[in-house]
């Protein structure tokens, strides 16, 4: 009886953590978006922190800080798109014109894309500048370019205008989260917050 009762607690905890309920989505969800928002602003400070100072040695650890933070983002989103396809997404916005549907979509595939490039453009970079990356510094990385300085120069271009496409990206994602919370009065935003309650 014991057994039984132990299998049904952790198959209902399971159930918990990867299905969402009716007024916001999953913990599973919830905790890789915040642990990709913090990944990603923790990279920002660090690469501008890194444009900034000329301590060589604190250089180089910035550095490497802002690619493993990067590579959680990867890992991070990779987790998050398999879990949207196992289990699906719950929707709080209510019904929407179909306009509205296909923008947001597509702004979200546009915003899983520049995730998914950026951290791959950066190990690029870092392999051409013939420099290894490990993750966590333990996990060696799959070569993705051959060492060359030329193709290094072309693909940090490439890096830094895709993190402006990406800032336009997530500002257009806070904007539009906020005006279904203001506007539209959904559970959007308060969906993917555990301590904010839905709106009726």
């Amino acid at each position: 009886m014991a057994i039984v009762q132990g299998s049904r607690f952790k198959s209902a905890s399971v159930h918990h953590w990867v299905h969402a309920p009716s007024h916001r989505h999953s913990a599973l969800t919830i905790t890789l978006h915040w642990v990709s928002v913090f990944a990603i602003l923790a990279s920002v400070v660090c690469g501008l922190w890194r444009e900034f100072i000329e301590h060589d040695a604190l250089r180089a650890v910035l550095l490497d800080l802002h690619r493993q933070f990067g590579l959680i983002v990867l890992l991070a989103l990779c987790l998050r798109l398999f879990n949207r396809l196992r289990y699906g997404m719950a929707s709080h916005a209510g019904e929407m014109p179909a306009l509205m549907r296909w923008a947001a979509m597509g702004s979200h595939l546009a915003l899983y894309g520049a995730l998914l490039a950026m951290p791959l453009l950066g190990v690029a970079v870092s392999q051409a500048h013939d420099v290894p990356v490990r993750f966590m510094g333990l996990l060696p990385l799959p070569a993705l370019v051959p060492a060359d300085a030329d193709l290094a120069d072309e693909l940090s271009s490439l890096h830094v205008n895709l993190a402006w496409a990406l800032l336009a990206l997530v500002t257009l994602h806070v904007a539009a989260a906020c005006w279904h919370h203001v506007v539209r009065r959904d559970g959007v935003l308060a969906g993917m917050l555990p301590l904010v309650r839905r709106r009726r």
